[in-house]
C-alpha cells in the first residue's frame, strides 16, 4: 500500500516541476488528468491536495527538495491525519492532535524552522491595519464558500439547504458560510436566488449604504468582470440605470449570461479600454461609478496559492500605475455631487492608499469612507474599498 503514496508524491513532484504558473493550477491539473486517465478520482483528489500543499507555503522554503516541501505543507495545511504522512512520515503523526502553532513548534523540533512571515515576505508593503503574521498564516487554509441570498429568497434558500442536509453558518440575514467544496447547482438557482460571492465582496455593501436614497441612480460599473458588484448594487440600491463595461469581450459575454440568470434585463454593456482616454460611455455623467480595478489579487491568494508562489514584487508598481490611469479616466465621467467607489482585492498599500491619495490630489475627489476589509480571521478574502464624492 505504501507504493501508492510514493506514486502520489512522485506524480505531484513531476507536476510541480512542469507547472509554470501561466494558467490557474486547477485548470492545469484538469488538463493533466485528462491526458493521464490512469488516475482515478481518489488519485486525482490526493495528488491535487499534495500540489496545493506545496504552493500554500508561498515563498518559504523554496530551496527544499519538492518532496520535502510537499510533506511539510501537507502537515501544516491539513486537519485530520493524512495517509500519505502515516506511510512516509509516521513520526509526524504525533503533530496532528495539536494546533497550528503546535505543529510549527513540532517542526522546529524536527529541525525545520517554519517562518510564517516568509510565506508572504512583503510585510512592509501591506495596507494599514493588516496583521502581516495572521495574513501569512491564512495561506495555510482553503477559504470557505460564501453565498449572498438575493432579496425575497432568504427563508426559501435556508429551507432548501436544510432539506439537502447542507451545513451552513448564518453571518447575516443574507450571507451564509458553507464548506468550500459544497455543490449548490441542484439546490439553488444561482444568480437568480443567490450568488456565490466572498464574504468581503458582499461587505462592499457598507459603502453603497453611504449613498443618499434617490430614485433610479445612474450607475456605471466600469470594470465589471462577471458583474457581481452590479448585481449587488441593484439589490442594495433598487431601480438603477445600469451601464457595465470591461476590456475583455469574452468576459462581457459571460456577464450577459449571468445577468440573464439574475433577471437583469435593462442595462447597457460596453467594451472599453479605460487605460486610455475614451469617449463618453453610455449615459454619462453618472451618479455612481463602481471601479473594481485590475490588481495583484493578493487578498485572494489563499484561494489560488500558486499565484503567491509565482508572484514577483516588481509587478506591484505596474498595477498601481494601471489603477491610477483607469480610475482617473473613469472619474472624469462622474456628476458633480456623484460618488466614486474604488475597490481592489489587494493587500498592498500602493494599490490602495497610494491610489486614494492620487484620486484626491489629481481628480478633485473627496474621500468619504475608506476601509480594508480583512478576511484572514474568518476564512474569507481581504479587500479594500474607498468611497469618494465629487464636490
Amino acid at each position: 500500500m505504501v507504493s501508492i503514496y510514493h506514486s502520489w508524491l512522485n506524480t505531484s513532484v513531476e507536476i510541480i516541476k512542469n507547472y509554470r504558473g501561466d494558467q490557474p493550477l486547477a485548470i492545469w491539473l484538469k488538463s493533466f488528468f485528462s491526458q493521464h486517465r490512469k488516475y482515478g478520482s481518489r488519485d486525482r483528489r490526493q495528488i491535487s491536495h499534495l500540489c496545493y500543499s506545496y504552493y500554500r507555503l508561498g515563498k518559504w522554503g523554496d530551496s527544499l527538495p519538492p518532496a520535502d516541501r510537499i510533506l511539510t505543507g501537507l502537515l501544516l495545511c491539513s486537519q485530520p491525519p493524512q495517509p500519505v504522512l502515516e506511510a512516509l512520515k509516521p513520526e509526524w503523526q504525533a503533530a496532528f492532535p495539536v494546533s497550528l502553532p503546535g505543529k510549527i513548534y513540532f517542526l522546529q523540533e524536527q529541525g525545520i524552522r517554519f517562518d510564517p512571515e516568509a510565506v508572504f515576505p512583503w510585510q512592509d508593503r501591506l495596507s494599514n491595519g493588516i496583521d502581516g503574521h495572521r495574513f501569512s498564516l491564512s495561506f495555510l487554509q482553503q477559504p470557505d464558500l460564501f453565498i449572498r441570498i438575493r432579496p425575497g429568497y432568504e427563508e426559501k434558500i435556508r429551507n432548501r439547504l436544510r432539506q439537502a442536509s447542507v451545513s451552513f453558518n448564518e453571518l447575516s440575514a443574507n450571507c451564509l458560510e458553507l464548506p468550500n467544496a459544497t455543490d449548490l447547482k441542484d439546490i439553488i438557482m444561482l444568480n437568480r436566488e443567490a450568488v456565490i460571492q466572498d464574504y468581503n465582496s458582499q461587505n462592499i455593501e457598507v459603502f453603497l449604504r453611504e449613498l443618499p436614497v434617490e430614485p433610479s441612480l445612474n450607475v456605471w460599473d466600469c470594470c465589471a468582470a462577471s458583474g457581481g458588484k452590479s448585481i449587488l448594487a441593484k439589490d442594495v440600491l433598487g431601480n438603477i440605470q445600469l451601464t457595465v463595461s470591461d476590456i475583455r469581450p469574452a468576459i462581457l459575454a459571460n456577464l450577459k449570461i449571468r445577468f440573464a440568470e439574475a433577471g437583469i434585463k435593462e442595462y447597457q454593456a460596453l467594451q472599453l479600454d479605460l487605460e486610455n482616454k475614451i469617449t463618453t460611455p453610455g449615459s454619462a455623467p453618472f451618479d455612481l461609478i463602481i471601479c473594481d480595478v485590475p490588481c495583484t489579487g493578493s487578498g485572494t491568494w489563499s484561494r489560488t496559492p500558486e499565484q503567491l508562489y509565482f508572484f514577483e514584487e516588481n509587478a506591484i508598481a505596474g498595477f498601481s500605475r494601471l489603477q491610477r490611469k483607469i480610475a482617473g479616466n473613469a472619474a472624469s465621467f462622474l456628476k458633480k455631487g456623484g460618488y466614486f467607489l474604488y475597490i481592489t482585492c489587494s493587500v498592498f498599500k500602493e494599490e490602495n492608499e497610494v491610489v486614494v491619495r492620487h484620486l484626491e490630489q489629481k481628480h478633485g475627489l473627496t474621500l468619504v469612507k475608506m476601509d480594508c476589509l480583512k478576511g484572514y480571521d474568518r476564512g474569507a478574502d481581504t479587500m479594500f474599498g474607498a468611497l469618494f464624492v465629487k464636490q
